[in-house]
């Protein structure tokens, strides 16, 4: 028997139900990661992801399309056979696709193998970051020994930044590395790109200040939201790419970083020559071909954003915070444990949430929810609403699906470096 919560009558506990030997292995998965959810292949082994909808990982969930999938996997058995070419033969194909000079990009495994050589290489004895932001911005810098001076984000301000407030705090603590996520994982706040600039001059004196625009593609608040052009003309300005995110394909772990052309050679210089894998090279000399159906899932999604953004907001005692990623931040009802409602929620409805009670300055009376298509949504709130008040309070309508692009009409971020 199911027993939900009121949000008037606090926790109290959240009530198990059926399903408990797999409820139990999944909740294990999350108490051993301490710092990311775990992966969507354990959770599959664990029997916790089977027919569930995830609006956990942050992907782009209309691209690729599934024509492109098809053609993927009519070509999988030579990819998986053969060796991949060079990451500078992928890295000038990629630059040809963005209209960047090769000199100033560096390509990774994955961003987060690009932060890890960033810290090896050229952060010195200091980091300044707000949090809550993406974890490895705080792991990594001390696991190799760095102080961390982290910058408290005010819930009381939507979680903002204040950037006069921030480069105060960095010159005042002496930071010597500075990082700012834009739009910030887990809340999606966005800083305009003028004001951006602003700021990296401001702290023209330091080692090195990185920009990780990891979710910029999916910002719709003004048209060219990056700063990287801006980075190539600076000594000490890293911007950091994710392109899993943006093209929905985490599993291939490839970004990369643009910088001046001497600050992108010291990294791409430490980088092993095949550190790319074929299904990445693939993916990036497909990407000519399929600019359309990209610009189309880039539109859908900012669409979705704010129609679920608007569903959310209309849940008793539940806050979502404004955002410009794929991703809506909410804050719970006075007295809910995020986790609790995480595991009745993957339970009973096979929906997989982020709860936030290992991000440093949030707690497990957030969720950050992943924006996904309305029928996705329908089940979440749906989902929620049984669990938090008892009843399908609130069951939200179908939204028709978001008409194409006119030709010609580009999304904002459309292949923007």
């Amino acid at each position: 028997m199911t027993v939900a919560i009121n949000p008037s009558e606090g926790a109290g506990g959240l009530a198990t139900t059926g399903g408990e030997g797999r409820l139990d292995n999944v909740r294990q998965l999350f108490r051993a990661s301490t710092a990311h959810s775990p992966s969507f292949f354990s959770l599959s082994r664990a029997g916790g992801a089977n027919g569930t909808v995830d609006f956990c990982i942050p992907c782009n969930p209309y691209f690729p399309t599934p024509a492109m999938f098809e053609q993927l996997a009519r070509e999988l058995r030579g990819i998986l056979t053969y060796y991949p070419s060079g990451a500078d033969t992928i890295a000038a194909e990629l630059c040809s696709v963005l209209g960047l000079n090769p000199q100033t990009v560096a390509m990774g495994n994955g961003s987060t193998e690009l932060i890890t050589w960033i810290d090896h290489l050229l952060v010195r004895r200091s980091l300044a970051v707000p949090v809550p932001t993406f974890g490895r911005w705080t792991d990594q810098p001390m696991e190799t020994g760095k102080r961390v001076d982290m910058f408290p984000l005010p819930e009381e301000r939507g979680f903002a930044l204040d950037p006069a407030a921030f480069v105060s705090f960095v010159q005042s603590r002496g930071s010597r590395t500075a990082v700012i996520c834009n739009p910030n994982n887990p809340d999606g706040g966005y800083l305009p790109r003028q004001t951006v600039i602003s700021m990296l001059h401001a702290l023209i004196d330091l080692d090195l200040v990185v920009v990780d625009e990891s979710f910029i593609e999916f910002v719709s608040s003004e048209p060219q939201p990056s700063v990287a052009q801006e980075a190539v003309l600076l000594p000490n300005v890293i911007v950091l790419k994710s392109l899993g995110k943006n093209f929905g394909l985490h599993g291939i772990r490839f970004g990369y970083l643009v910088a001046n052309p001497a600050l992108a050679r010291r990294v791409r210089d430490a980088l092993p020559k095949w550190n790319l894998n074929s299904l990445a090279e693939y993916v990036v000399f497909a990407l000519k071909e399929h600019g359309q159906e990209y610009r189309q899932s880039l539109q859908q999604v900012h669409a979705d954003r704010q129609e679920m953004l608007r569903q959310l907001s209309k849940l008793p005692g539940v806050t979502a915070f404004p955002s410009q990623g794929n991703f809506i931040l909410v804050k719970l009802p006075e007295g809910v444990d995020g986790a609790l409602l995480r595991d009745r929620l993957l339970a009973e409805h096979g929906v997989l949430v982020r709860e936030c009670g290992n991000k440093l300055n949030s707690s497990s009376s957030y969720l950050r929810l992943v924006v996904r298509p309305q029928a996705d949504v329908a089940r979440l709130l749906t989902g929620m609403c049984q669990v938090l008040y008892g009843s399908d309070w609130y069951v939200p309508a179908p939204v028709p699906a978001q008409s194409a692009l006119p030709a010609g009409q580009e999304s904002p971020g459309y292949w923007g470096a």
